[in-house]
Parts: C-alpha cells; structure tokens; sequence
C-alpha cells in the first residue's frame, strides 16, 4: 500500500468530499459534536447508514458479494478519514462491523439473506449481549442459560452494560447451552429479538450522566432455533472472532485525530484565554500526535490484510489498546484545556437539544462528559489487562 494518492484516489477522495457535503447536514454535523457518547442516538446515527447505504457504501469492509463496496486500502482510509474529518455520525457499529461479519463468515444462507440486507439498510438496530454483573473480562463464566425446548431456546438470566439496548430491536448475544468442564465449549452464539416476550431493559446512567449502556434481564424468552448462528458450543469461537473486528476493523487514528483538533481549536481561542501557549499543553498535544501517527501506521497494515478477506487476528488486541490509551489521553487533555469552565454541570440530553444557552460556551459542553464517560474505553470491549495478555501470548508464543 502506497502512502501517496494516485489520480484515481484523488478523484475518489474528492467524490468522497462531495458525498459528505451533500448527504452530511447541519443538523446531524452539530449533534455529532456534541455527542459525548462512544455511539450516535439511532435517530443521527442510521439517518446516516440510510444515505451511506443509498450511495452503495453502507458496509466499508464487507466482500462485494454480500453488500460491500470494491474499495481498495487506500480507499477505505480515504473514506474513514474524510469521515471523522467531516464530523459524520457514528452508524450502528455493531451491526456493520461486529455481528455482520459473524453472520457472513458463520452464519446460515438463510441468516445472510435476511439480516445482512437489514443491516446495511438500516431496517435494524443491533445491540450486543455479552457481559454479565459476574463475567466481565472472564466472560467465559457467563451464566446466562439458553434451554433447548424443540424449536425454540428458552432464555433466563442477565446482561450488563449493554450499550443502547433501550434503542436496540436486535441482540446478539453468547449463552449457555450446555454446561462443560471446559466453561468455553457450553457457549453458543444466538440472535435475539428485543421485542420478544420476558425481556426487560433497565437503563444505567454512566458517570457523564448519559443514558448509554443498560441491564437486560430474560424471564423465559423464547427464541427459534434458526436463530442460532454456526453449532452449538461453538459460540466462544464466534464471540472470539466478533471482538477481532471490534477491536481492529476500524480506523480509530482518523476519529482520534478530529478529536484532538476540536481540543486544539479549543486550546487557541480566547475562551480558553489560548490554552495552547501553556508550554505543557503544547508538548501534550505533540505527543499525543506521534501516537496517533504510530496508530494509523499500524491500522494501515490491517486494512491491507481485511482487504483480502483476513480478520484483524491478535494484533487487534494492539489497536484496541492503543486507541483506548490515546482516547483518555486526548479527553485528559481536554479538561484541563478548558479548566475552570469543566465544573459547569449540563444535565440535558442529548446535548444538542437544547432549548436555551449554556453557561459556557457550546463546545466546551461535550468535553468533561466525554472525559468521564472515557475511563471506561480501557475496560468496555476487552480492558487492557486482557489486551497486555494476549499481546504477550502472541509476541512470546505461550
């Protein structure tokens, strides 16, 4: 992969510039800044998958076949980057670029069929169903019980920190079917309709004060058989390779470098009486730059492996962990950019509809939330315990 655009990738970049000005309106643009949250509200976020997917581009990384653009790696970092440069809305990530790439790599024809179109499309709105209050990063301790009962699975048991699960229609979810002396092999991996019976969402407000992430509780919830993804027992392997992508089918380098230029450009007003004279601000700023270089360098190298049908594989673990660190990095900065003004308490949400005029600046409003709602980026999705071992595992061959 060449670090330099050819003809063709200019004018793909510059037909890339044009979609987002035509397709990217005021409205969605302002609601993405000041968004705190690691997702967009589904009324921002899919309203932005619907004009993706009308231009053919509703699933960047998927194989033509089920949906996905003919992109080469340097198309698809062109668009991701003029996508965090533009302030686009974060889409469904669990639908595109968590639990589609299950169902195309172990899913039935019946299942591609019908879910992948939706999820392009927007049609379905997709939470995921893993931890559980006593399996977090030992998720294979999960308790969570699917009874086989003919055609149907019965369903009892809880889910935590389930990210938009009061938005959500659909769930994939890893259950117990069986239990083993191995905790890994009882697992299977199942999709979950929200709307069924026995099934109730208990929101958890996080320390930002956002309505994000909730409790799950099944009481008897049955769910077809077919709806069930790859064997029985097999789930763990499919929950494996599900945060593969989670971690490492993204390019977090370009949302990450838009996050620190909106702190920059916060550092250089007078609001903030030009934090960024402070000789400690500017070295911060400078430093968290190379990492996001070093990042990108690395996400660069995987996008050319996806690109040819490979999944991230472990040094997903390596991204995961890197853009967590330079997340918290970044919203760090960012508090103490804006100092004082950060004890203002704004309990409204969503941010961007509001009534009446804050009582700071409207740019400084997402900054401590985000910091806050941030210390969790090292814990959600694996937390970096895990990452430092299986980067181990992999380097030391153990």
């Amino acid at each position: 992969m060449h670090l330099t655009f050819n003809a063709e990738e200019r004018a793909f970049e510059k037909e890339v510039r044009d979609f987002i000005a035509a397709n990217l309106t005021p409205e969605m643009k302002r609601a993405t800044a000041l968004t705190p949250s690691v997702f967009s509200d589904p009324d921002i976020g899919m309203a932005w998958q619907r004009a993706l997917h009308r231009k053919g581009w509703g699933a960047p990384g998927w194989p033509v076949e089920y949906g996905g653009p003919p992109w080469t790696p340097a198309q698809r970092w062109i668009f991701e980057s003029e996508s965090a440069r533009a302030g686009v809305p974060n889409v469904n990530v669990m639908g595109v670029k968590m639990v589609g790439p299950v169902i195309i790599g172990f899913g039935t024809l019946e299942q591609k069929n019908y879910y992948l179109p939706r999820i392009i499309a927007g049609k379905d709105y997709w939470c995921q169903g893993y931890s559980e209050p006593g399996s977090g990063s030992d998720l294979a301790s999960l308790k969570t019980r699917a009874v086989r009962d003919g055609d149907h699975y019965v369903i009892n048991g809880t889910k935590i920190w389930t990210t938009h699960a009061h938005h959500a229609n659909m769930m994939f979810a890893l259950v117990r079917t069986n239990e083993t002396e191995r905790q890994q092999d009882g697992i299977s991996f199942i999709l979950i309709d929200m709307k069924s019976a026995g099934i109730t969402t208990r929101p958890i407000l996080t320390i930002g004060g956002d309505h994000e992430v909730n409790q799950v509780f099944f009481d008897d919830v049955r769910v077809p058989v077919t709806n069930r993804v790859g064997e029985e027992g097999k789930g763990w392997t499919y929950g494996k390779y599900l945060l593969e992508f989670e971690r490492g089918a993204g390019i977090a380098s370009a949302k990450l470098r838009d996050a620190l230029k909106t702190i920059r450009d916060l550092a250089a007003s007078e609001a903030t009486g030009r934090a960024i004279d402070d000789p400690d601000i500017a070295m911060r700023m400078s430093e968290i730059e190379v990492d996001i270089d070093t990042l990108e360098m690395t996400e660069l190298r995987v996008l050319s492996a996806l690109q040819t049908g490979q999944n991230p594989g472990a040094v997903s673990s390596i991204l995961k962990l890197r853009n967590s660190e330079i997340r918290q990095a970044v919203t760090r900065l960012g508090v103490d950019v804006i100092g004082h003004d950060g004890l203002y308490v704004e309990p409204m949400r969503p941010l961007y509809r509001l009534n009446g005029a804050p009582g700071i600046p409207e740019e400084m409003l997402p900054v401590v939330p985000e910091y806050l709602n941030g210390r969790a980026y090292t814990i959600f999705g694996g937390s970096s315990e895990i990452q430092r071992d299986i980067v181990a595992k992999m380097v030391l061959g153990l």
